[in-house]
């Protein structure tokens, strides 16, 4: 299993943010995030979104660092991709 996060480059709600992501399916994300103990409220659309204060341990457990433009690259080479306004 390898998922991938970015660098807590993202502001929102007064905190700052990464990506978490798979290049496999969304049912290995998820698994890693529960592993974690990451709320399943915090997967939007093909990501998992991962506080900063989060991001060492989520690496600790075997998340791939990666740029966020990789993990873009990542998702639309495996058809995961979805884009804001999309559903499926």
């Amino acid at each position: 299993m390898t998922v991938y996060i970015d660098p807590p480059d993202w502001p929102g709600h007064g905190r700052m943010w990464s990506h978490l992501v798979s290049d496999v399916s969304y049912d290995e994300l998820h698994r890693f995030a529960e592993g974690l103990g990451v709320p399943r409220r915090a997967f939007e659309r093909d990501h998992y979104d991962i506080p900063s204060h989060r991001y060492a341990e989520v690496v600790a457990a075997g998340a791939v660092r990666v740029s966020s433009r990789e993990v873009v690259r990542l998702l639309t080479q495996a058809g995961l991709r979805r884009r804001k306004g999309t559903t499926g």
